[in-house]
């Protein structure tokens, strides 16, 4: 019985299905790498899982490590974005516009008017919260699909950013300005992370932040009032509305605080240094998107998402180590692409595990008889 209640068991389940999807993707990502070049197709797919092992000194590795954290750390923010609104009922694919909207805050009060870092992180945090609660204002008050609206404000975000960005970018460059030499202040603080990680300037407070947000996530969906109340909205408004609950103003939140999140996700990134906004772009960043598939291959769980955010993050990066005479630079986004088209298919395999248990248990009961 306790073994059946496992496999019953729908963290158990999802699980399974997640790490099903890994292992189809990598396997079908092999065979392309075969079809592409079969010479060096067991080296490269060795290699993008490898990713900072591939250096031979432990200092190499831990340095490599720690960009690889910097790098998850938006992602899972992103990740969390897109389930907060799912466990509400919401699809928030305007995650990407609301990070968009969170860099173009943070890096501007950064290098315009040179503010401290708190107050550029709470800026971005402002900039996604209301973006996502337009889109919930229009979900709430004029039925508008949230989908339609969160797409059509990723591009206006976009845009947006850019000219905003363009006053304070390089002469020379579409690239922002550099943040440690125009506003140093701005900087997220290390709090001696970096010297954990071969003294890596741009491991910061980012990373920590970012896992005690999906601890927060969790402990505000499944042990609050205020939780029970939004996935009770995004159930049923009607129902929601009948049992006393303000339908109008729970999809309102659900999404301010689901924009909130990517919003930091950009922080996090931007105000670590590791990377210039280019304004000249004309594409929405993939981390929005990517979180998309975070989420949905970590089962749809805070914890589970913490570490589908790293593996994506981990095989990305891995990607850069391929030798590019034989394969291209983007063949590790290419195998994520496949995890992430698999993934889709978790709700059928959960569905399949428990069909083939009902004919197990129907055995069993018609043998007793």
């Amino acid at each position: 019985m306790k073994r059946t209640s496992l496999l019953r068991s729908d963290a158990f389940q999802s699980l399974l299905a997640s790490l099903l999807c890994v292992v189809l993707g990598l396997l079908v990502g092999y065979l392309a790498l075969l079809v592409i070049n079969s010479r060096g197709a067991t080296e490269a797919i060795i290699t993008i899982l490898k990713n900072f092992m591939t250096y031979s000194r432990p200092s190499a590795q831990m340095k490599y490590l720690g960009n690889t954290l910097v790098k998850t750390a938006p992602l899972l923010m992103c990740s969390l974005s897109v389930l907060f609104a799912y466990k509400v009922g919401l699809f928030n694919i305007g995650a990407a516009g609301q990070y968009v909207l969170g860099a173009g805050a943070c890096l501007y009060c950064a290098l315009g008017p040179k503010l401290p870092w708190i107050v550029c992180l709470l800026a971005a945090v402002a900039a996604g919260a209301l973006a996502g609660a337009a889109s919930g204002a229009l979900k709430a008050y004029r039925n508008v699909n949230e989908v339609i609206s969160c797409i059509m404000l990723n591009w206006i975000g976009l845009y947006c950013v850019n000219m905003l960005l363009s006053t304070v970018k390089e002469p020379t460059s579409p690239y922002t300005l550099q943040l440690a030499a125009e506003n140093p202040g701005a900087l997220l603080p290390s709090l001696g992370l970096g010297a954990l990680f071969n003294d890596n300037q741009y491991v910061t407070i980012a990373i920590p932040l970012a896992v005690l947000s999906a601890a927060a996530v969790w402990i505000l969906l499944e042990k609050t009032k205020t939780g029970y109340e939004l996935k009770a909205t995004g159930c049923s408004k009607e129902a929601a509305k009948y049992s006393g609950m303000r339908e109008k103003k729970n999809l309102i939140m659900a999404m301010a605080i689901s924009g909130a999140l990517a919003g930091l996700g950009a922080a996090l990134l931007y105000l670590s240094g590791f990377e210039q906004w280019q304004v000249t772009q004309s594409s929405v960043p993939a981390m929005g998107f990517n979180g998309i598939a975070a989420a949905f291959l970590g089962g749809l769980s805070p914890i589970g998402s913490v570490l589908s955010s790293y593996f994506i993050q981990h095989i990305t990066n891995g990607g850069a180590y391929v030798d590019k005479t034989m394969y291209s630079s983007q063949i590790s986004d290419f195998i994520s692409a496949l995890i992430i088209y698999f993934c889709g298919f978790v709700m059928f395999f959960k569905q399949t595990m428990n069909r083939g248990l009902d004919r197990r248990e129907e055995k069993k009961g018609g043998k007793r008889a």
